[in-house]
């Protein structure tokens, strides 16, 4: 049986934190417990600043818990083609602060005897395909301009044929879910508040600011929206695209032929997929594997994309178990920097991390607890979330607005899924009409159906059936709600409404 969660958090020893349950006031308050927001907090209490860190689920237990647990000081989307938008300089300053995040992080385990499984190995990008000889030579010349010193190679010890290859050495990996777990249990006192199964359902721009849970309040001077993309209706959610990408950890039948400890990026048409290798305190050895990407709430059978997966791993390795399986969001930005940055007064926010969230994570918690503190970033300039960049962002902006647009479109009378219950089989959702309401239907397999409005409650688009994770999708900004309707992720802070419906 596969465990459908991420071996990082099935790996994880709990870390139980309370509920808030009183109003409290604070210097700063965090929305989201993953690594943006703790970075946030251990460097703001320990510059004397009081905080509060309000996490909806377990610390961990959005995006940072479902990432690859690499770092890296490149960028995913590739450094050429940041160079080929802005200067020598951006480039340079991109994986600098890249790296001076991954060396914080670093630091932080040392400081306080983290044990979360990290070391530096070096990070690979390599293809089977002649075609991808010219990516792999632009990217080379990219990271050496960048002053990364990278190597090219044909010899990467792997069960892939390789065309070409570029290495550079001095990344590193970790258990993403020990680490923060690990960072909130160190910071936690009176000055530093964490809380866990807080969801925040409204919070206002003031002085102080406010924000409301189901059992208190919170005032604060400054709020910071730790929570992947920002909450509510924000200009900067036209600018980020969402994606998920599939991941599996597998057991091979020969310890053996387990790839070199590293980070591998692997490239052929139209494709990318990843690898990884990791071993448990248990010593326990696994094959982490990554898949494609694909937007959110727009893939007809997201279960084809983890076979997919699979297919592609059984053809390349000798695989004796698949132990887990898990998805992951990311956000795009329109021209391949990061937005950090405060996004309405007193309220600061990151987002459009791509798939380098753990890195560009822990240096937004830098950036915005710099700024918080009135201390200039070197950085803050390069990745303020309120940039305008139209040359640079304008082909992506104009495609991703497009694609919204199409969303928003669909949602004409008459149009959906099916057009009777009984049409939906057991164990799975669908939208349909009644009465001219869209309904987001879901047949379990006792064949009781349960009904939900189908109207994003972010900005009114219409969610889609995810079959692989048996959840509801926004196709339009990525929220994301489960078969209860309850808020996932993603910018929408409302639950679905639920739907009392008479199947005929």
């Amino acid at each position: 049986m596969i465990n459908k969660n991420s071996i990082w958090k099935a790996t994880t020893e709990k870390v139980d934190f309370p509920k808030l349950q009183k109003d409290i006031s604070v210097d700063v308050a965090i929305v989201g417990g993953g690594i943006t927001g703790l970075t946030c907090a251990h460097l703001l209490s320990e510059s004397g600043k009081s905080v509060a860190v309000l996490e909806a689920r377990e610390i961990g237990g959005g995006t940072t818990g479902f990432s690859t647990g690499n770092l890296y000081s490149t960028v995913d989307s590739r450094l050429y083609h940041i160079s080929s938008k802005f200067d020598k300089k951006t480039s340079k300053n991109v994986v600098e602060s890249r790296a001076s995040a991954i060396d914080l992080i670093e630091q932080t385990i040392a400081k306080y005897s983290i044990s979360c499984d990290f070391y530096r190995t070096p990070w690979h990008l390599f293809t089977e395909s002649k075609e991808e000889n010219k990516t792999i030579e632009k990217e080379y010349k990219a990271l050496e301009k960048a002053g990364l010193s990278p190597t090219l190679s044909q010899s990467l010890l792997t069960p892939f044929k390789i065309e070409s290859a570029v290495r550079i050495e001095g990344q590193a990996q970790f258990n993403p879910m020990k680490y923060v777990k690990a960072l909130a249990k160190a910071i936690s006192h009176d000055n530093c508040k964490i809380f866990e199964n807080t969801r925040v359902l409204d919070f206002k721009a003031a002085s102080p600011c406010v924000l409301e849970t189901s059992l208190a309040r919170i005032s604060a001077k400054h709020i910071i929206l730790a929570s992947h993309t920002p909450k509510g209706a924000y200009a900067i959610q036209s600018a980020i695209s969402p994606y998920r990408e599939d991941a599996i950890a597998v057991k091979l039948k020969n310890t053996e032929n387990y790839p070199p400890q590293g980070i591998y990026w692997g490239l052929t048409k139209n494709q990318h997929h990843s690898f990884r290798t990791y071993t448990t305190t248990e010593n326990q050895k696994f094959l982490v594997l990554v898949g494609e990407h694909y937007k959110v709430g727009q893939t007809e059978d997201t279960r084809k994309k983890f076979e997919a997966l699979e297919k592609f791993a059984r053809q390349r390795f000798d695989i004796a178990s698949i132990e887990y399986q898990w998805a992951a969001q990311s956000y795009r930005s329109a021209d391949g920097l990061a937005y950090i940055g405060e996004i309405e007064e007193n309220i600061f926010t990151g987002t459009g991390f791509s798939t380098d969230g753990l890195t560009y994570g822990t240096l937004a918690g830098m950036i915005i607890s710099d700024t918080i503190n009135g201390i200039k970033n070197p950085y803050a300039k390069m990745y303020d979330i309120n940039r305008h960049n139209p040359l640079k962002a304008a082909k992506n902006y104009i495609n991703e607005n497009l694609n919204v647009m199409g969303e928003y479109m669909k949602d004409l009378p008459g149009i959906a899924d099916v057009d009777q219950f009984k049409e939906i089989k057991q164990n799975e959702g669908k939208v349909i009409s009644v009465e001219g309401e869209k309904i987001a239907a879901y047949r379990d397999i006792n064949n009781k159906v349960y009904t939900l409005s189908a109207v994003c409650t972010h900005m009114k688009c219409i969610v889609n059936w995810n079959s692989a994770e048996k959840s509801w999708d926004c196709p339009c900004h990525g929220s994301r709600f489960d078969l209860n309707g309850t808020v996932i992720e993603g910018p929408a802070i409302t639950d679905l409404l639920s739907k009392v419906i008479i199947e005929h």
